[in-house]
């Protein structure tokens, strides 16, 4: 891949997939939501890596995020999701984690180095 023709590159294809009448799928609205049961579940593999010192405290906060998102956050299992209330969950979860300091620490890290910081 050519790093300056990335951008031409991706309109190409758009417009490729636009004139060969290409439509996007309709967003999903009937997804069953893990739910709080597998939410414990999760929750409870995260505190048993973290007394097993497989991860760091910051990675737990990181790991529940994550477990809420594809959990449908405090739902019974089961519950219809849409695509759109996922996608929230998601969008919430990491907007809050970027004011986080440790999460730009992160960040910056993995761009000066390409390595990941454990923190």
């Amino acid at each position: 891949m050519n790093r300056d023709r990335v951008l031409a590159d991706a309109k190409a294809r758009a417009l490729d997939l636009l004139r060969g009448g290409y439509e996007p799928p309709v967003p999903r609205d009937n997804i069953p939501a893990p739910g709080e049961n597998i939410l414990a579940t999760l929750k409870m593999g995260i505190h048993l890596m973290r007394q097993g010192e497989y991860i760091t405290d910051y990675e737990v906060k990181l790991g529940h995020k994550i477990a809420e998102v594809l959990c449908g956050g405090s739902v019974t299992t089961g519950t219809a999701m849409t695509e759109q209330y996922v996608l929230d969950l998601e969008r919430q979860a990491f907007k809050s984690l970027c004011g986080e300091r440790k999460t730009q620490e992160r960040i910056q890290y993995t761009l000066k180095t390409g390595k990941t910081l454990r923190n």
